[in-house]
């Protein structure tokens, strides 16, 4: 447990005592490798000492460092908004309260370190699908509102607006200036463009600004700002630079214009194009219609000059003798089936009598039966005084057997 006492309203540490004690954990810190631009450079005539600002280009925050003259010199000239990396060791200045870094080495970052972190992050973006065209958003026909996010009274701002009101005098733009090319771009855009994307009444956004040098166009290749862009829910239009300018911003956005210009042109419809184009729909239309009612007016005509349109009861008198045609085929039909049928019939009724019984009783033949009806086929099968019933042709006799 620590052997300091407790801190109280009835003891408090004396503004002296607190920057002292904040001085002696300062002093424990070790050196550390930072980096950062400088934003200000501030050499004193006849002072070994230089004093500068190192900023965050991705935030709003910058420290107050400074070297020794010999060690600015090793690595001159070094210019304003360069990119460093410094080596210092953090010193608390008691008497006013401040905290300075004291510089023991110094370097400059270059341009080909600096290509070759963007194509570390491009590789990292591209491995995560951010660069995917399945992820992009289509952009809007005609846009209620275009989002504008550009430099304060830029070319670039202007540019977008006066080419898309020359193409579509109608268009509405809800324009954000913001600083594009200084520590606080990063912030500045991110802050525009959240808000733009939660506003509904916005349809599209576009991002632009002039060209610059590599250095100056970095703050579109942030990584915060584009994994920001990759999670808006409205079309992003990237209008950086011109054609040979690529920062990653173009490889995140929905789509990329070559210049701001292009942007103006690309985000809204040319009204004089889409009236031709509607003058030139109407046209066909109309000589389609044209054309069909010719065609059925000819079907018309075609039809009215048949014999059956001069003359509509020959449809009357040609079903008539139609139905006559039938009808005497149908008798015709009719009487021959019955012919036919009666001579079935005739010939049946001789194949009946020729093989009927009666036929054999007509040539005088009986048939004798027992008195139960029986028919007696064996002389051996009566007995002597037994009753039998003669059929003769012609009506029935009795008889008793000897």
């Amino acid at each position: 447990m620590s052997s300091e006492p407790v801190n109280q309203a009835d003891s408090p540490f004396s503004v002296r005592a607190i920057s002292e004690r904040i001085g002696a954990i300062i002093d424990t810190l070790s050196e550390v490798w930072i980096e950062g631009e400088l934003s200000e450079i501030n050499v004193r005539p006849g002072s070994p000492t230089i004093f500068m600002r190192l900023r965050d280009p991705s935030a709003d925050m910058s420290i107050s460092v400074r070297c020794f003259k010999n060690i600015f010199d090793s690595i001159a000239p070094l210019e304003q908004n360069a990119r460093v990396v410094i080596r210092s060791k953090p010193t608390w200045w008691t008497k006013n309260g401040s905290l300075s870094f004291n510089i023991s080495e110094i370097r400059q970052v270059g341009v080909g370190e600096l290509m070759a972190r963007l194509e570390a992050l491009k590789n990292l973006l591209a491995s995560e699908g951010l660069f995917d065209q399945g992820r992009k958003l289509p952009l809007p026909f005609l846009p209620n509102v275009v989002g504008l996010i550009c430099g304060r009274n830029s070319d670039a701002g202007k540019d977008v607006v006066e080419n898309a009101k020359r193409r579509w005098p109608g268009v509405k733009f809800e324009i954000r200036e913001v600083a594009v090319a200084s520590a606080l771009a990063v912030t500045e855009v991110s802050t525009a463009l959240a808000e733009l994307d939660s506003d509904k009444n916005v349809d599209v956004i576009i991002i632009t600004r002039g060209g610059g040098s590599f250095e100056d166009l970095l703050p579109f290749s942030d990584e915060s700002l584009l994994r920001l862009v990759a999670d808006c829910k409205t079309p992003i239009i990237s209008a950086i630079g011109h054609e040979k300018d690529a920062p990653l911003l173009d490889l995140v956005a929905d789509w990329r214009a070559s210049t701001p210009t292009d942007a103006g042109k690309r985000v809204v419809p040319d009204m004089s194009e889409e009236l031709a184009r509607i003058s030139n729909l109407q046209d066909r239309s109309n000589r389609y219609i044209q054309s069909r009612i010719e065609f059925e007016l000819a079907k018309l005509a075609s039809y009215m000059e048949r014999q059956i349109m001069r003359e509509p009861e020959l449809i009357i008198s040609t079903r008539r003798d139609v139905i006559k045609e039938l009808a005497a085929r149908s008798h015709r039909s009719m009487s021959s089936a019955l012919a036919l049928g009666r001579e079935e019939i005739s010939g049946l009724r001789t194949q009946v009598r020729t093989l009927s019984p009666q036929a054999t009783l007509d040539r005088g033949y009986s048939v004798v039966q027992t008195s139960d009806g029986s028919v007696v086929r064996k002389a051996s099968e009566l007995k002597s005084g037994q009753r039998l019933r003669l059929r003769l042709a012609q009506g029935e006799v009795g008889a008793i057997t000897e």
